[in-house]
C-alpha cells in the first residue's frame, strides 16, 4: 500500500461533512495535514477546509488519483461509476460501506477498490 500512499496527491471525499464532530471531517482533516490535497464534494456546502465543495464527481474541474466515500452503502454504485468516467485510479470505501457491486466495478474498470476501511488508520499503519 505504501505506493499507493506515494502515488496519491488528490483526494476527492464524497459526503464530507462541514461538521467537526463527524469522522468524515476528521478523517479528511487528517488527510489534509499529512500532505494531501482534499476535494469536499457535498452539494449542501460551498466551501470546506480551505478548498472549494463540489455538487459531484463531475463538476471538479482537476484531475483527482483517489475518491474516498463517506456515503450510505447503496449510494456507491453512482459514485464509482463517475470516479471511473474522471479518471480516478483508487476508489476507497469508507469503514461500514460495503458494496461488492461497486467494488467489482471499480476493479472491472482498473481501479484499485478498497471497501470497509478507514483511510485515516490505514495511513496511520503506514
Amino acid at each position: 500500500m505504501t505506493k499507493l500512499w506515494q502515488e496519491t496527491k488528490t483526494i476527492a471525499v464524497v459526503g464530507l461533512s462541514e461538521k467537526p464532530s463527524r469522522p468524515s471531517y476528521r478523517v479528511a482533516q487528517y488527510m489534509q495535514s499529512a500532505g494531501y490535497r482534499i476535494i469536499p464534494v457535498n452539494p449542501l456546502c460551498s466551501e470546506m477546509l480551505g478548498e472549494t465543495c463540489y455538487p459531484d464527481l463531475l463538476s471538479i474541474p482537476e484531475p483527482i488519483d483517489m475518491v474516498n466515500v463517506f456515503r450510505k452503502s447503496e449510494d456507491c454504485l453512482p459514485i464509482v461509476h463517475d470516479a471511473v468516467k474522471i479518471g480516478a485510479k483508487v476508489f476507497w470505501m469508507q469503514l461500514g460501506v460495503i458494496n461488492q457491486e461497486a467494488l467489482d466495478y471499480a476493479q472491472a474498470h482498473g481501479l484499485e477498490a478498497i471497501m470497509d476501511q478507514c483511510l485515516m488508520i490505514e495511513h496511520m499503519r503506514q
